[in-house]
């Protein structure tokens, strides 16, 4: 309590001013309708950019919540989509083998954002924000809404490195659209927009513009997934392959949303073929 009366009595001569400032202003507010006018419209014009400010701030933390509910909801289509043409292709296998089984639902996707990202380096990597926790697992193919994007490489609980296609020492199955045309495609560490599509049959017949997509020969990927588009093709002194430039779908240097692959035959296929590669 003392030193309540001593904090009033050290500070009384600007508790004297406050309050005579405070009365000068509401007898002049009072004394003349221009000054209350003036009066009232400033209070409103604060109040109304206090009350915009709040509610830009209350929407941008909403959009959060919008963009995850979005995301996820695309995820849930990518599967139903991916489903559906999985269960279409086995149909058609159907109609040739009356005997064949229908694998339903094989394919299926993670949602997930990317929380780290790099395009300099010859060797890039980037984080995203799903983990083991959530049934990510190494070996499995990362897309964002373009096309192809990486290959996951490290898993933690809650979080997963993984490889980006901006990476020298990644190779990606693809080939031509429709077509058999397969070949090897890599990053040459130059420009983050273009890669180059290797071994290449030398008779293979493309045009510009023609789609690039994954070729399905691995558990990584199904085929047809979207990776760029040819613009040219790459002298080389091969008479064997050719080399064809690519533009790629994505953007690399805006990363946000992707989805990882999830393949339920993936366990088995790559246990089969480790025993192949031990005879």
């Amino acid at each position: 309590m003392r030193n309540l009366l001593n904090f009033i009595i050290k500070y009384s001569t600007w508790f004297v001013f406050t309050f005579y400032v405070l009365i000068s202003c509401i007898l002049l507010v009072k004394s003349s309708d221009n000054h209350f006018s003036l009066y009232v419209s400033s209070a409103n014009a604060i109040g109304g950019v206090i009350y915009r400010t709040s509610s830009e701030v209350t929407d941008y933390f909403g959009l959060l919540s919008v963009n995850q509910r979005l995301q996820e909801s695309n995820a849930k289509l990518e599967n139903e989509v991916l489903n559906l043409r999985n269960q279409l292709a086995q149909y058609k296998v159907l109609a040739q083998d009356t005997t064949g089984a229908i694998r339903s639902h094989r394919f299926g996707y993670i949602g997930a954002s990317v929380i780290n990202n790099s395009v300099r380096h010859p060797r890039n990597h980037f984080t995203i924000d799903r983990g083991s926790a959530d049934g990510v697992n190494p070996g499995m193919g990362v897309v964002d809404q373009s096309g192809v994007v990486g290959i996951v490489d490290v898993t933690g609980k809650n979080t997963a490195r993984v490889i980006s296609l901006l990476n020298q020492n990644q190779h990606f199955s693809a080939k031509i659209k429709d077509t058999p045309y397969v070949g090897s495609l890599t990053w040459r560490g130059e420009d983050p927009s273009v890669a180059f599509l290797e071994e290449v049959p030398r008779h293979a017949r493309f045009h510009i513009g023609d789609t690039i997509v994954t070729s399905g020969f691995s558990t990584t990927f199904p085929e047809g997934i979207d990776i760029g588009t040819v613009m040219g093709k790459v002298k080389t002194t091969d008479d064997t392959f050719l080399v064809l430039k690519i533009r790629l779908a994505s953007n690399f240097k805006t990363l946000g949303t992707v989805r990882v692959i999830k393949d339920a035959l993936k366990q088995e296929l790559d246990s089969i073929r480790n025993i192949g590669a031990y005879e």
